[in-house]
């Protein structure tokens, strides 16, 4: 299956518009936004859990990528609460569940093999600084090579200069509406921007984003 498997093509997509696929597993759905392969694939989802729902053991070959964004996930590690960033390297192995149910945001299939720390930063955890406008804090959640992951606030009526994306940008949307001279993106909106794009940022109302940056090198 390939669906916007084209890292040099720009994507918008609404995710709660979209419909829930059924996985393998009973009590697991996905929204599926990205996708290059069949049932072990390079894939970006919004996954939800059931409660009382189990994965089957299973390992990561080329890692994972994990943002909770409602409820409680598990696995044999630990328990995550909502806003949590989990990193499983490749060759990392789990059985996630989730005794209450909730909702991820998931990447797999995309880390570099070298990539082979273990990371998890939870919301007490976070770290925030001013960003590089006023208005703007940054939380940052991992770095490898050029890829880097952050969560970024906006204040209301903050704006960012124009600027290029070298490796390409990837937003989740996760509060408010953020916007750029292309549109607005309400909650849950997510956005792929290729290798070389550029826009010029900002947000009227203030919102929260999870943003990658420097990843998308591959077309």
């Amino acid at each position: 299956m390939k669906l916007n498997a084209d890292q040099s093509k720009r994507v918008v997509l609404y995710s709660e518009q979209l419909p829930w696929v059924a996985s393998p597993v009973p009590g697991i759905e996905r929204r599926l936004l990205a996708r290059d392969g069949a049932e072990q694939a390079k894939a970006t989802s919004i996954v939800r859990y059931e409660a009382g729902a189990v994965f089957t053991p299973h390992a990561h070959p080329q890692g994972e990528e994990v943002v909770v964004l409602e409820g409680m996930f598990e696995d044999e590690h630990g328990s995550y609460p909502t806003g949590t960033y989990i990193k499983n390297p490749p060759g990392s192995v789990h059985t996630p569940k989730s005794t209450d149910g909730c909702v991820l945001f998931v990447k797999l299939r995309h880390l570099d093999d070298d990539d082979l720390e273990r990371v998890v930063v939870r919301p007490a955890n976070q770290q925030w600084h001013p960003g590089m406008v006023k208005g703007l804090k940054v939380a940052a959640l991992d770095q490898f090579g050029t890829s880097h992951t952050a969560l970024v606030r906006w204040a209301p009526g903050t704006y960012f200069s124009k600027h290029q994306h070298y490796g390409g940008e990837e937003i989740l949307v996760l509060e408010g509406t953020f916007q750029d001279e292309y549109g607005s993106y309400p909650t849950g909106t997510w956005i792929r921007s290729p290798h070389l794009s550029a826009h010029q940022p900002y947000s009227e109302s203030g919102c929260l984003i999870l943003v990658k940056v420097g990843h998308l090198m591959d077309s």
